[in-house]
This record gives C-alpha cells, structure tokens and sequence, in this order.
C-alpha cells in the first residue's frame, strides 16, 4: 500500500499529538503513526503508580486546550492520560497505531520524504511519501541501562524504571535504586513508603528543590534575568532543605534553572525522599565498582546485599535507526544538534518535535513552530 499526505508524523505521543493538533487547525493534511498499540504508550503503560507532573498544570498545556477548571495543580498521571484522550477527540486526530517506520530518506528528485513502514498486525509493508516529516518517536523510546560490570550475572530482580509500578511487592527486600533524578527519587520513596529496605545511588550533583519553590522560579524568569532567579531559588531550597552534602547530595554550581537551559538535566522536586534520606530509611552510596552474585560493590569497597536493582537510567532515541538523511538536524544519539529554541527544524522539510528535553511547554512550542514553518511554504509546494 502507498499513501501521499502533506505531513507524516513519526509518533503518536503529547510530541506527535501536538504537532497534529496545530496542523488541523490550519487545514494541512497528516498522516501520524505510531508503532505501539495506543497514544502515549510511555504515560499509559511505562510510569508508575504514584507519578504526578512533576510541573504545575499552566506549564504543561498542550496547544489549543487547557485542562479543566477543576483539575488539580499538579496532575496526576491518570489525568493527564484522560486529558489526552480528550485532546484526540477534540482534534480528531486518528494516529495508524502498531504501524512501525523501517526507514526514511529524502529522495532529491521527487523532493519528498519516502518512508517504508510495516503493520505489526499483518506485517504488511506500507509505504509513505510526504513533503514533510516531523520525528515525534520521542528522548524516551528505548530503556538505556549503563554498563556494570558484573551485572549480568546478578542474582536478584534488575528492571528498568520504565517497568516499575509500585513498591509493594518488594515490601521487607533490600532493593538499590540507581539514579537520581526525578524517577530514581520518587521510586526510592515509593520503595520506603512500601517498607522495602531501600538504597539509591547518587553520583552526580543535583538541585533539590519543593515544587511551589521551581514554580516560583518559573513564573518570575519571565520578568526577571536567570541568574537573579536562580540565586533565589538556591537560597530557597536551602533554607528548606538544610545542608545536603553530609548526606550524599551535592548542588551543581551552576543553578537550577541554567542548568536546564544548558543541558536540559531538571531540578529533582521532592515528595519526600529528602527527610526518609537525612533520617536513614533510605541510604545514600556512590558510584558502583561491580556487581557478583547479589552483592554489590561501591566506590570505598563497601558492600551491601540486595534483592533487586532498579535502574531510573533514563532513556534514549532511537530516531537513527529508521531515519536516513537525518544529519541536518540530528547527532549520532538521535538528538537536535542544535541548542535550543533552535533545535526543531533540520534541512529539506525535515522536523523534530519533543527531542529538546524542555518537558510540555517545549512540546507546545515545537508543535507551533513547525506549523508555522510548514504553513510558510505548504501552500507554494501544493
């Protein structure tokens, strides 16, 4: 099978839905699709239990549609899943779900993107052509776990956090939580709250910080420069939290709100992580050396016993994979090679939407910016 459309979209997420969303709005015909078996798989059936947006509702707004009056200030996992639902009926989108890009190149003659696609179902091979192409697969769509030596050959339970959903299975186990950002945090106080015997694995300084303190420092940042903001937004956090380097936790030197601009690495919010830490329910080790059997070494030769690891490692792209002739826009792990906000668009019709690591808001604001690029030339090419 061969279709034309104007757009094809790779990816069905709030990146994809987005970007589908604003299209409608000015007539320009789609086509968007989606290798698993539902919209925002990783929201549905990749987060756990207890995850609310880690951000206040007014940042985390898809475009043309706010939540609902009476929707709490930071929306829980469930609810936002319902929102989205929402946002595809009222924009009609219709993504092609287990419909998997095999490949995508730009043919310079008929300058259009030619994609061969594969029906999960049926393993029919389809085929797309379109003038513009618009890379929504997501920073999430593969599990990334770092090399441990030993690790293999560990005797317990090792998941990714991606499969975790609560902590009380492992109730009275010893279980290691590596990393530390907002999931490996959230998951060590799920894992306590759930009266496991939990550790986390803090090797990289971080901000800690409340959430009505980065909702502040969010909403003053467009009055105020970044440097002033962060200042007291570090100041704040330590009036609250107390000097956290006696427990294992250093802040980076530069703050809280640059070092998102810079690297896109965010603030970790806490739920509570911080007190079960300071008072011992939950304990701090640093980088592991190696793994044999279920004992685990850290950096100092300390050992410790554990029934299971849970890696809060993040993710990867895997954009590259599929995508050939994507090097005006993309490096070599499937990310912009431009910083932002100028990292959404590469050479020939080629567009990226939710690979900048700026949350909901810089998917609003990719899904925008790539409309109005397209709309710029959509009607010229016709």
């Amino acid at each position: 099978m061969e279709a034309h459309t104007g757009v094809l979209i790779v990816g069905a997420g709030p990146a994809g839905l987005a970007t589908a969303a604003c299209l409608t709005q000015i007539n320009i015909p789609y086509v968007i699709v989606e290798r698993e078996d539902c919209s925002a798989s990783l929201w549905r059936n990749r987060a756990y239990d207890r995850l609310k947006l880690h951000l206040a509702k007014e940042f985390c707004e898809l475009p043309h549609m706010s939540y609902p009056v009476d929707a709490p200030t930071y929306i829980p996992k469930d609810q936002f899943v319902k929102y989205l639902e929402n946002y595809i009926e009222c924009f009609d989108i219709r993504p092609k779900f287990q419909t998997a890009i095999e490949s995508c190149s730009y043919d310079e003659g008929r300058k259009c993107w030619f994609s061969l696609a594969r029906d999960m179902t049926t393993s029919m091979v389809l085929r797309y052509t379109a003038r513009f192409l618009v890379v929504a697969s997501g920073e999430n769509s593969a599990e990334y776990i770092p090399i441990i030596r030993g690790l293999h050959g560990f005797a317990g339970e090792v998941i990714h956090s991606s499969r975790y959903k609560s902590g009380a299975s492992y109730s009275g186990k010893n279980v290691l939580t590596i990393g530390c950002g907002n999931s490996g945090m959230e998951i060590a106080y799920d894992l306590a709250s759930h009266d496991a015997n939990t550790s986390i694995v803090i090797h990289n300084p971080v901000h800690v910080v409340t959430k009505e303190i980065i909702r502040l420092g969010m909403i003053l940042v467009q009055h105020k420069p970044m440097d002033v903001v962060d200042d007291l937004l570090v100041r704040l956090s330590n009036f609250v939290f107390g000097d956290l380097s006696r427990h294992g936790i250093v802040r980076p030197k530069v703050g809280p709100l640059l070092l998102k601009e810079k690297t896109g690495r965010s603030a970790v919010i806490d739920v509570g992580t911080v007190t079960l830490i300071k008072n011992g329910t939950i304990k701090v080790h640093g980088d592991i050396s190696k793994i044999k059997d279920n004992i685990v070494e850290f950096e100092g030769r300390k050992e410790s016993t554990f029934d299971a690891i849970v890696f809060a490692t993040g993710y990867k792209s895997m954009a590259n994979s599929w995508l050939k002739n994507g090097e005006s826009m993309l490096n070599d792990d499937g990310l912009p090679k431009q910083k932002f906000p100028n990292h959404w668009k590469g050479a020939n019709g080629l567009y990226c939407a939710g690979l900048a690591k700026r949350g909901l808001a810089g998917i609003a604001m990719d899904a925008k910016n790539i409309t109005n690029d397209i709309l710029s030339s959509y009607h010229a090419q016709i």
